[in-house]
């Protein structure tokens, strides 16, 4: 068996693919990481060029993951919410699945969980539910696809503006925005997977949770 990890984040060793990671090693099954930065995964183009092959007709790289997909066992998807919506790259990987959709459903049953990075802390007034939106992204894109969607690592991101070097001074920055007029970079900090104790449990359960529904499966 291979549990397949997927990470949208395009930042080097970053919290996604951290805790991506974390959620393979913990189901303690052969498993396989990718990073789509590393990659050229377009977005669809709706033609339904792919109903007869179950294959995408665009030639890049969207087919080597439809492949990796449909050998794989489980999978794992990490991205983050730039916009308060799921990345572009990690929404251009799920599209491009859509060849395994047509005629045999070739996702069917197999296990699968999310890992979401989002900046916006939780029920801030005013602010969109970021986290719970990517969340929502990938459940949905597993249940339509018939896949046994077992949750999410909710991972507390860090906004960009910690680390352009404008933070403090920039009119537009979002380290106010996101958490008060008094908030400064140094107030704030940087966040990392391994310091959030809710994440790595989540991470570590939902990695067993894959092992049992897989070994029930066999």
């Amino acid at each position: 068996m291979k549990i397949l990890g997927i990470s949208g984040s395009p930042i080097a060793d970053s919290n996604t693919d951290r805790a991506v990671k974390a959620v393979l090693t913990a189901s303690g099954i052969d498993h396989e990481f990718h990073k789509l930065s590393e990659y050229t995964v377009s977005p669809c183009n709706a033609c339904l060029g792919c109903v007869k092959t179950n294959r995408c007709v665009i030639k890049d790289d969207g087919n080597f993951f439809v492949e990796l997909v449909k050998e794989a066992d489980a999978l794992v998807i990490g991205g983050f919410t730039p916009y308060s919506t799921l990345d572009s790259r990690t929404k251009a990987f799920l599209e491009r699945m859509y060849p395994l959709r047509h005629n045999h459903g070739l996702l069917k049953g197999k296990p699968g969980a999310s890992v979401i990075s989002s900046c916006v802390p939780e029920n801030a007034e005013g602010l969109p539910p970021a986290g719970m939106l990517g969340a929502n992204a990938v459940q949905f894109f597993m249940m339509e696809e018939g896949m046994n969607y077992l949750g999410n690592v909710d991972l507390k991101g860090n906004v960009p503006c910690l680390t352009c070097g404008n933070g403090d001074s920039c009119s537009m920055t979002g380290i106010t925005l996101l958490y008060g007029p008094g908030a400064t970079t140094a107030s704030v900090g940087l966040r990392a997977f391994e310091k959030q104790p809710e994440a790595v449990a989540s991470a570590q359960e939902i990695g067993l949770g894959i092992k049992a529904a897989l070994k029930k499966q066999s």
